[in-house]
């Protein structure tokens, strides 16, 4: 199951026999994007009879943009018709909430640069969405070890490096971002 998830491009950490919460992450934009009920929950047996028997992975059902599920904790950019790439996030943590809200790309910070609210934060390759909450981005952290399994950033959607790297450079001003879901 692991393995078949990951050459589909579904990102399961290490592929070892083990359903971790990065296998459930997987598990769940398998089922998003396959249509099936969302949820973080443990592997059934609809998820290894549908995961098994694909081919490929289904063709992007949203518009062009970047999609941040926060019940899975992921992040799809979708170019064209094709999901290119499925990350793992972290959200805005409790307290911190990272809003459920739909926005387009107005500004983008190539690099490293702190965070304008909170000392010692340092973000990278920052891309900012909401033009009426101007301190919440997509971004790389200094560690990839700061992208937890639950929300835990100040509202921005911290994603791994270099990953970001990749959205920031594919990722034109204008682009959709749609954030959506409850962890």
């Amino acid at each position: 199951m692991e393995a078949k998830l990951d050459a589909l491009g579904y990102p399961v950490g290490d592929v070892d026999g083990d359903i971790t919460k990065r296998a459930k992450q997987a598990l769940c934009a398998w089922r998003e994007t396959n249509g099936m009920p969302v949820s973080r929950g443990g592997l059934t047996a609809e998820d290894v009879r549908s995961v098994l028997t694909a081919t490929k992975r289904p063709a992007a059902n949203k518009a062009p943009g970047i999609y941040v599920n926060k019940t899975c904790l992921v992040l799809y950019q979708i170019v064209g018709k094709e999901i290119r790439r499925i990350v793992w996030v972290s959200t805005g943590g409790p307290g911190y909430e990272t809003p459920n809200r739909t926005g387009t790309v107005w500004r983008k910070w190539a690099g490293a640069h702190e965070s304008s609210l909170y000392d010692d934060a340092y973000m990278y390759d920052s891309i900012y969405f909401l033009k009426d909450r101007p301190g919440i981005a997509l971004h790389g952290s200094r560690v990839n070890s700061l992208i937890k399994t639950y929300p835990a950033s100040h509202r921005c959607v911290r994603v791994m490096r270099p990953q970001i790297h990749e959205i920031f450079a594919e990722t034109p001003i204008g682009t959709k971002v749609q954030v959506y879901g409850k962890y």
